[in-house]
């Protein structure tokens, strides 16, 4: 009885088609994570607009997804705000609707490190499916031995990013 029930769920899991490390440095990292999400772009575009629905809570400052935004327009934040605290996580520097979103985010422990960070999410819709292509591009000064990290941060994009694709998937 199992079985089903394991085949059911599984049907709703975007195929994850690869996650890389495709560089790291001393001083810079590049990961890249390719899904194929059996939904339109334009659902992919909404999940990806909503972080509160999708962004794992303990990457987050409060412990709460829900105190995400994203402003989808050149300029909107990625931010979350609690309890008279803020944190901006990213900001946004290219849109265009259903298609491509751009962020400049050093996200989490980056941020203090005073790297840059651009976060990329490229949409390509076929026969009703939608290829994702999330890029993280990271690049510092040598001293902060971007490649030791890039193995940890690309564990940690691989929850949040899976976690965009998973819940896109959803009926």
């Amino acid at each position: 009885m199992r079985f089903p029930v394991l085949a059911c769920l599984l049907a709703f899991v975007p195929a994850l088609a690869g996650a890389d490390v495709k560089s790291a440095t001393p001083d810079s990292m590049l990961i890249e994570y390719r899904y194929t999400i059996a939904v339109p772009a334009s659902k992919v575009w909404e999940t990806l607009l909503h972080p509160e629905r999708w962004w794992p809570a303990d990457h987050t400052w409060s412990g709460k997804r829900e105190n995400l935004s994203l402003g989808a327009d050149v300029g909107g934040c990625f931010c979350e705000r609690w309890d008279g605290n803020s944190v901006e996580h990213g900001r946004v520097v290219m849109v265009m609707p259903q298609k491509f979103l751009r962020l400049d985010a050093a996200l989490g422990p980056l941020q203090e490190m005073a790297v840059s960070g651009v976060i990329t999410f490229a949409l390509a819709e076929k026969d009703g499916a939608t290829t994702m292509v999330v890029t993280h591009r990271v690049s510092g000064d040598p001293s902060h031995k971007l490649d030791a990290l890039a193995p940890v941060v690309n564990q940690v994009n691989g929850l949040q990013f899976g976690a965009l694709a998973a819940e896109a998937a959803k009926p």
